[in-house]
């Protein structure tokens, strides 16, 4: 009764606002508005078999063509297109906490049928460097692990891995620099046991990023890496 009372209290506040579209919701039940709801749509095959992107045609990305990644598969739910910036953007920058609630419910609905080929032993988000989780004040990846982790019953490690070298912005390098940039970059606390693990994080772009924490992974024992973001890139 008194957490009742007290979102109703939040709701007239500090109400809740669609996640794409940014106004605010008639029915604060919802996640998300009626409208954003029937023009938000999943990435749908033909996609990367790899790393999930969408296609035209084939099988698989350029970049999974031509560049050999170290996790075995993945998938982002979402195009990385200029509303779904803009949303991350809100969600990593300013506050704009519940959005990863909605992520998450997203990552699980469209996700599930590669979560049951997958069969993960436990969820890995992307950790960011201890300076940046000062500034910030949460780890946007972490935050949609354990959400995903309620929705799916997996467990999820958020402490598992640490970033331990302060690296630079990803968004304006190329493919090469990201990789060099995220070299040694993260460590494992302990030791996996041929564990198969999910990473969680918000974009794929590149994979540079989904790659240094499969590396990391595997050289403390994981077996099989897959990965499930949010959003993904056309390119």
């Amino acid at each position: 009764m008194i957490q009742h009372l007290l979102k109703e209290v939040l709701d007239i506040f500090y109400p809740r606002c669609c996640p794409v579209c940014q106004k605010i919701l008639k029915d604060q039940n919802r996640m998300i508005c009626p409208d954003c709801e029937k023009n938000l749509q999943p990435i749908r095959h033909p996609r990367c078999y790899c790393c999930g992107k969408p296609l035209e045609s084939g099988e698989y990305c350029r970049d999974c063509s031509s560049h050999r990644h170290h996790f075995e598969q993945g998938r982002g739910i979402f195009v990385y297109d200029d509303k779904m910036r803009r949303s991350i953007t809100r969600y990593k920058y300013y506050g704009c906490r519940e959005y990863g609630d909605f992520y998450a419910r997203a990552m699980y609905l469209y996700g599930k049928n590669e979560l049951a080929h997958w069969k993960p032993d436990l969820i890995v988000p992307v950790p960011i460097h201890k300076t940046k989780l000062r500034m910030r004040g949460f780890n946007q990846a972490a935050y949609l692990a354990e959400r995903l982790s309620q929705y799916t019953g997996i467990p999820a490690e958020t402490e598992l891995v640490e970033k331990v070298r302060k690296t630079k912005s990803q968004k304006k390098l190329n493919a090469i620099q990201r990789r060099k940039n995220l070299e040694a970059a993260f460590r494992v606390k302990g030791h996996l046991r041929g564990r198969t693990v999910l990473v969680v994080d918000d974009v794929y772009t590149t994979g540079s990023t989904v790659d240094a924490m499969a590396v990391c992974l595997k050289k403390n024992g994981a077996g099989n890496v897959y990965f499930l973001t949010v959003c993904t890139g056309r390119r």
